[in-house]
Formats: C-alpha cells, sequence, structure tokens
C-alpha cells in the first residue's frame, strides 16, 4: 500500500512539474530578430558610353548606327514635310555636326522635305543614360524633336500610346526658347488630355549648343537640360498602361514641319531652310 502510494505521489510530482514546464514555454515569448529598415536602391550610370556617335566623319551618317523613317503621310501629326532617306541635303554629316535640315521644296505630295533618324535595330536600349547635344532651329512652324519609342510591341498591338513614348526634347518655333519634355502612355497622352510633361526656357536654343539628357531607370524618368533636372516622372508600380517603360527602346531625331502641334501658328516660309546641329550622341548603360 505505501509503495503504491508512493508510486502515485511521484507520477503527480511528474505530471504537474510537465504541465509547469508547458505553462512557461507557453507564456515565455519567442524572441524574434528586429526589422531592418530596407535601404533604398541607387541607381548609377557607366561612365564609358556603350552607344555613341561624335559625328567625326564627313558625309551621310553612319549606318552602322542609323536607319531612316521615310515618307510624307503626315505622321500621325498632320505635318507638312516628306522625310527622305540617304539624302545630304536633308541629312549629313559635316564639321564634326549632324546636320538634320527641313528645306522648302516639292516632294512626291509635300511642300518640304526633311529627315528623321532612328536608331532602331542598330541601337535598342533598357534603360540607361542618354545625352545629345543640339543647337535648335528657329522660326514659325519648326518642330524638332529628340525621342524615343518601343522597338517592339510588347504589350498591346496598339502601338502609340499603349507601348509608350519619351520625349527628351521637343520645341515648337512659336513659342521660342521653351523645351518640353514629355511621356506618353495608354493611361498618359495627349489625345485623352492626360500627358505627363514639363517645360523650361532656353533663350540660347538656337545659338548655342545645349545638352539634353534622360536619366531612365526601372524606378523613374527624368529630364534635364545641361545638368539641371525639370522633369520626373516615377513608376506607380501599376503596370503598363502607367509605366510601359521597361521593355527596350530605340532614339529619334527629327525635325518637323507644320502639325498639330508645332503649325498651330502656321508656317513662315520665308524662313527655310532650317536645321538642328546635334555635336554628339552618347549612351551610358545602367550599372547592374
Amino acid at each position: 500500500m505505501n509503495k503504491l502510494f508512493q508510486t502515485i505521489t511521484l507520477c503527480s510530482v511528474i505530471i504537474l512539474s510537465a504541465c509547469s514546464k508547458e505553462s512557461m514555454n507557453a507564456q515565455t515569448p519567442t524572441p524574434t530578430t528586429p526589422t531592418q529598415p530596407t535601404t533604398p536602391v541607387v541607381y548609377s550610370f557607366e561612365s564609358t558610353p556603350i552607344w555613341s556617335d561624335e559625328f567625326d566623319y564627313q558625309g551621310l551618317p553612319d549606318t552602322k548606327k542609323w536607319n531612316y523613317d521615310v515618307g510624307g503621310s503626315g505622321w500621325g501629326n498632320n505635318e507638312l514635310q516628306y522625310y527622305t532617306k540617304e539624302n545630304l541635303k536633308n541629312a549629313r554629316v559635316e564639321n564634326g555636326k549632324l546636320i538634320i535640315e527641313a528645306v522648302k521644296e516639292k516632294f512626291d505630295k509635300n511642300s518640304y522635305t526633311s529627315a528623321r533618324l532612328v536608331t532602331k535595330g542598330k541601337g535598342d536600349f533598357l534603360y540607361g543614360r542618354f545625352e545629345i547635344k543640339a543647337k535648335l532651329p528657329k522660326g514659325i512652324g519648326t518642330w524638332p524633336a529628340i525621342w524615343m519609342l518601343a522597338s517592339e510591341q510588347n504589350y498591346s498591338d496598339k502601338y502609340w500610346p499603349d507601348n509608350g513614348e519619351i520625349d527628351i526634347m521637343e520645341h515648337v518655333g512659336y513659342d521660342p526658347g521653351r523645351v518640353h519634355a514629355s511621356i506618353h502612355t495608354k493611361s498618359f497622352n495627349h489625345v485623352i488630355g492626360t500627358q505627363v510633361t514639363a517645360n523650361t526656357m532656353v533663350d540660347d536654343f538656337d545659338m548655342a549648343f545645349h545638352e539634353y539628357r534622360l536619366d531612365w531607370t526601372p524606378k523613374k524618368i527624368e529630364m534635364y537640360i545641361d545638368s539641371k533636372l525639370y522633369f520626373t516622372f516615377e513608376n506607380t508600380g501599376k503596370g503598363f498602361a502607367e509605366f510601359p517603360f521597361d521593355k527596350k527602346f530605340h532614339l529619334l531625331l527629327n525635325l518637323a514641319v507644320g502639325g498639330n502641334w508645332g503649325g498651330v501658328k502656321g508656317v513662315d516660309e520665308s524662313i527655310f531652310p532650317q536645321r538642328m546641329e546635334v555635336d554628339y550622341v552618347r549612351i551610358y548603360a545602367l550599372k547592374q
């Protein structure tokens, strides 16, 4: 009987001890590792261009780097020029500069000729720093542009604006000195009045060369003139309709005449020929 009582007592002590340990374990909080603050990503660019044209040659633009858009159908903006191909009158390199020149002359059904150079197929880029040093034309009816378009239709069969457009520099001659930067997407474009744009004054736009620059990263698009920031568009994270700028784009350089914007106040026929001159194009890769 005593042995039985001792055995029962011992078992009770063991059970109570186990329950006590379980209770202590349940009440003791599990240590947690403090949450570390997220370090924001800081993007930078390589110091040596991955693609460039210094225009240190003579004659037609380098065919290893440049293609031409050709035609005179108005280009969606009711423009008046015909863009020619491999025509020294409209696009040539001389004295270390690329010359894109609009000339008043009959060509096909158009009253002007000019050129639109593109890097598509010879220079297609995803992110980077783009530097173009240029001197702009003047006079009512001129519409020079330095800009970018998607190289492929990744997001929609509707090429524009669903796949995006980046305008590094636009200038319309009836508003001299006011330089514009813009982006166009499915959600943000001028057709529906939602375009995202900014402008700044460059008083000697037609007398001096200025560097027009785009910094393009997965996070945002920024535009500069002579290293001064004046336009920022951040990635909203809401998909391609707002930020389709995560696919390859190519560069365009052109000088249009008239059109829905350039021709708002008509065209002064007496000012032609007019030219945009480009000192260099330099493109730097985003550092990985």
